[in-house]
């Protein structure tokens, strides 16, 4: 078996570390509503719903794909830089700065070494 590069582990740490903040958001939320009263109780364990599912669909590609060298595992990946691209400039349109520009950072160090040459080599071969 082909080793992985360097771009391919750094790309599977960072969609694994987006995976692992969806996964306690989705705790966190879900903690709040039943020990809190919020406004709707069906809508905040829907976005809880939803964040654990994020977060485990993140993790399976990271492990399941990256990590395994699996070609499946790229275009996953690379969906979830793009999209939350939008979401972190509207971080920061909303005065929060502080969430938005590590979130960008992150996004674009994933597309990055997702998009670079020894992590396609090492997913596609030479073609």
């Amino acid at each position: 078996m082909k080793g992985r590069p360097l771009t391919l582990l750094v790309a599977a740490a960072v969609v694994a570390l987006e995976g692992l903040v969806a996964l306690g958001l989705g705790v966190l939320v879900a903690v709040q509503t039943l020990t809190g009263t919020p406004d709707n109780v069906t809508t905040a364990l829907a976005e809880s719903g939803f964040a654990l599912l994020v977060a485990a669909g993140l993790l399976w590609v990271a492990w399941g794909g990256l990590l395994k060298m699996e070609r499946w595992g790229r275009s996953p990946a690379v969906v979830a830089q793009i999209f939350l691209l939008p979401v972190a400039v509207t971080l920061i349109q909303s005065d929060q700065p502080r969430l938005g520009i590590p979130l960008i950072v992150v996004a674009l160090a994933g597309l990055v070494t997702l998009l670079a040459p020894p992590t396609t080599h090492a997913l596609y071969g030479d073609g």
